[in-house]
């Protein structure tokens, strides 16, 4: 039999590799489909390539590249037989087949087991030789094979951030036994059973002790009395009291003397009559509050906890399986691929795009989109338990919801490729992931339809000098609508301030603190903010050549399709964490945008004349006959130091706070968060060398706007990646010569046909092109009307429009806490709460972080 496998692999043996350094191997996922090991069909993997393959796709890529010789990967789960031992790890058939994979299902892993099965399949036969078989391969095979079973899962991270601790669940957290002794913890005035410490206290989850940490050098903690009691017990986990929070607690393990995870510290703590999702923490960190109050939290009101809510299944019914604080990512998707333009470029174009797909379709945006986009529309996901399952579990009164839901970590790898907050295991703010996302659409989008710009509006901003009275009209290009939440138009401000009064004597008098008071903001206030006129810092008049005062206003040029409306709930805190805004917000159902139409120039305007402001020489510059290099700009040095001690690089600070104005350190953060994807980030300040214009010198020529051709290496870059010199020139000269934003402003200025044969002969024959003299260097894209609002890519119309979705976060930060969303199918609401989708029965529209409106047609 020996040689009968050894003669029917010989002429695929040039064709199986063994996996070297750096190879992935794919064999917990399938490239075009959320097919996996636990799936009917199994996995198939690549012996060439190592990509994994569902059923339907194999013969796809057998045909495409003809590599015949795949692993065939089967997991069997099934229930523990009556009377096994529980908590026992789930026995394994083969234990190293997979090794690194997790358990899709939704179900305790103590009460299942499961089988793995393996074997190599020849297509296209379907020649099937079942693994381990050792003696019987070619050596060459038996290695291979083995490498491949024993590879680490293509998305493992090999190590955590140098900086970032990474937690283990403790081995006592699953088989903690807790004594009924009948103790409940006080929401307050705690302190240590032995020493009478109020500060510092631990509480033991096994027989609910309240004792103090350990002594620190400076003097602060404890006596170690929690130590010592565990010393005598062996009672091991303990949770700091104070740390506790519905995101969370901060837990020790003494017998394995570090920090460590519990997957159920909640129940844990239920036993001592804590609630963790009714747990808050004061700003002096000594004091929660674990009353019942009358307000439901945040996150019972967001999740609506405590509601019998029906699962549904089928198609667009199905959840995504949260990877770790990735539920800013999930929500986002979700609500994309319930607007029918993504639907149709790439759900609607599947086979097109599969069959068109590169060799490797892991790292192709459109396969996997396609890829998510089936996944989450075509029901094969979500599908409801059958009845003999549900008779059974009633029978045993177990009756659980399963959701299982998708994993999209194929997709999550390559969205967030490169990006240093995406890319990590953290949470992340969901509207930056959508304004991320969108960038990533639209680089992927040339030459075919972009879905994105069912989002793209035109925003009119009016500037004008207040001495003068002169104006200027501009436009960029904008994917969302930023509303303020001005607090003090709350309608509920008295009960506000005395709600602050209390707090503030709780907190003197060392008290719990009272029950949290919520702000009720006007939506309509709300629009009224954003219509305010705002001040313009440091603004140079062109009508009288000199600094002057400046307000701006902003309208809209044109309305999109789909509006997308965020409320500006978060704000920096004094540690420079962003904080979120404890406010409701009456979000109507139907929103009327018409009366903020820009209509610019207004008859009695005068335009502010089209001038540069120059950059001021110091005197001894002036004088200097051979010296042109500019002194170093005025920066607030207090303000770069400050960022410098966040971590950020000292020349980024530099250029954040300059390119801010000086205008402190929050301004800068937020420059520099909005900037360090740049290439430059961290390169040194350069400022352009612009001259006033009446400095006759015959050693210092005069410099004009006109003068502003881009470097001849940047025109290279861009000129070789196919795009018209004029055009790459006009996009530099529109980015301040910034080689990343002039790649996004080509993708979103495309250029007619009749422009590019108007300019392609005048591209470097004339200087005096004006058209961009007086973009925003802080604006991606600063728009010639004309131009612009005839583009295709404007979809204007009325502006009125129906909510369809919102998306929700719990927690308070963006750095923290949990993302849920909202969206109104088939005339009614669904909550979408990782791989759990239910009917909604009261869905907390006033609680929202990011709405999202649909335009109604016109009868």
């Amino acid at each position: 039999m020996a040689t009968d496998l050894g003669e029917l692999l010989v002429p695929f043996m040039p064709t199986i590799r063994v996996p070297r350094t750096g190879d992935r191997v794919y064999k917990s996922e399938c490239a075009f489909s959320y097919d996996s090991p636990e799936s009917d069909g199994g996995l198939y993997v690549c012996m060439n390539t190592f990509l994994g393959f569902g059923r339907e796709h194999v013969e796809r890529h057998y045909r495409k590249t003809g590599q015949s010789v795949y692993m065939h990967l089967k997991r069997h789960v099934k229930e523990k037989a009556p009377g096994a031992a529980g908590g026992v790890g789930p026995r394994r058939r083969n234990g190293k087949v997979f090794l690194d994979l997790e358990l899709n299902r939704d179900f305790n892993g103590d009460d299942y087991e499961y089988e793995d099965e393996a074997k190599l399949v020849i297509f296209p036969d379907h020649y099937e030789i079942p693994l381990p078989n050792i003696e019987e391969l070619p050596a060459l095979v038996t290695i291979a094979c083995d490498a491949v079973l024993n590879a680490a899962s293509a998305y493992k991270n090999p190590e955590p951030d140098s900086w970032e601790e990474e937690l283990q669940v403790s081995k006592h957290a699953r088989s903690l036994r807790q004594q009924e002794n009948g103790v409940r913890i006080p929401p307050s005035g705690w302190k240590c059973a032995k020493c009478e410490l109020r500060e510092n206290l631990w509480l033991n989850l096994t027989d609910g002790s309240v004792l103090c940490g350990k002594w620190f050098f400076d003097g602060s903690g404890g006596n170690g009395h929690a130590l010592d009691h565990y010393k005598e017990t062996k009672f091991s986990l303990a949770v700091k009291l104070d740390t506790i929070t519905p995101d969370g607690a901060d837990i020790y393990s003494f017998d394995e003397e570090e920090a460590v995870l519990d997957p159920h510290i909640a129940e844990h703590l239920s036993h001592f009559g804590i609630d963790m999702l009714k747990m808050q923490r004061t700003e002096n960190g000594h004091h929660i509050d674990n009353h019942v109050p009358s307000r439901p939290s945040e996150w019972e009101v967001i999740q609506e906890s405590g509601l019998k809510l029906k699962a549904v299944y089928g198609s667009g019914y199905t959840g995504i399986r949260n990877l770790g604080n990735s539920c800013y990512l999930s929500t986002t998707m979700q609500v994309l691929f319930s607007i029918p333009e993504f639907q149709r470029a790439y759900v609607g174009n599947l086979q097109r795009i599969f069959d068109y797909s590169p060799l490797d379709p892991t790292q192709d945006f459109s396969t996997q989109m396609a890829k998510l986009g089936h996944g989450l529309l075509s029901g094969q996901y979500s599908k409801p338990p059958i009845k003999s399952e549900l008779i059974e579990q009633v029978m045993k009164e177990e009756y659980k919801q399963q959701h299982r839901g998708i994993s999209p970590r194929m997709f999550k790898a390559l969205v967030s490729k490169g990006h240093p907050e995406f890319s990590s295991n953290r949470q992340q703010d969901a509207q930056e992931f959508f304004l991320h996302f969108i960038n990533v659409v639209e680089r992927n989008s040339s030459g075919s339809e972009n879905p994105s710009d069912v989002f793209r509006f035109v925003v009119e901003e009016r500037v004008q000098c207040c001495q003068s009275q002169k104006v200027r009209y501009t436009q960029r290009v904008d994917y969302l609508m930023q509303l303020p939440v001005p607090f003090e138009a709350a309608t509920n401000r008295e009960e506000l301030i005395a709600y602050e009064v209390k707090r503030k004597d709780a907190e003197e008098n060392m008290r719990a603190p009272p029950e949290p008071v919520r702000a009720r903001v006007p939506f309509t206030a709300c629009l009224q903010a954003f219509t305010e006129p705002e001040n313009v810092p440091d603004f140079w008049s062109s009508a009288l050549q000199a600094k002057s005062a400046g307000v701006k206003t902003s309208r809209f040029a044109s309305f999109p399709d789909y509006m997308v409306v965020q409320l500006k709930k978060f704000t920096f805190g004094v540690d420079w964490v962003p904080k979120k805004l404890d406010v409701s917000v009456d979000v109507p159902d139907f929103l009327d945008l018409n009366r903020l139409r820009g209509m610019g120039l207004q008859a009695g305007e005068e335009e502010l004349p089209d001038l540069t402001p120059p950059i001021v020489i110091p005197e001894d510059t002036r004088d200097s006959s051979m010296n042109n290099s500019l002194e170093s700009p005025e920066i607030d040095e207090a303000a770069v130091m400050q960022l410098a001690e966040m971590g950020f690089p000292l020349e980024a600070c530099r250029k954040a706070v300059y390119y801010t104005g000086n205008m402190g350190a929050e301004m800068a953060f937020n420059w520099i968060i909005a900037h360090m994807e740049e290439p430059d980030f961290a390169e040194p300040l350069a400022v352009p060398a612009y001259m006033e214009p009446d400095l006759p010198s015959p050693s210092l020529p005069t410099a004009t706007p006109l003068d502003n051709q881009p470097p001849e290496e940047s025109i290279a870059i861009l000129t070789s990646m196919g795009f018209p010199r004029h055009h790459t020139i006009r996009a530099l000269r529109a980015t301040n010569n910034n080689l990343e934003r002039a790649l996004d402003w080509i993708f979103t200025h495309p250029e007619s046909e009749e422009e590019s044969e108007a300019l392609s002969d005048m591209a470097d024959t004339e200087p005096n092109d004006t058209s961009f003299s007086n973009a925003n260097p802080h604006s991606d894209s600063t728009l010639s009307p004309d131009q612009e609002l005839s583009s295709p890519r404007i979809r204007d119309g009325p502006g009125r429009y129906e909510l369809f979705a919102f998306i929700s976060h719990m927690g308070t930060s963006t750095m923290s806490g949990h993302y849920v969303c909202h969206i109104k199918k088939e005339g009614r609401w669904v909550i979408y709460n990782d791989h759990r989708v239910c009917l909604s029965e009261r869905p907390p529209r006033e609680l929202g972080y990011i709405y999202f409106y649909r335009r109604l047609s016109t009868c």
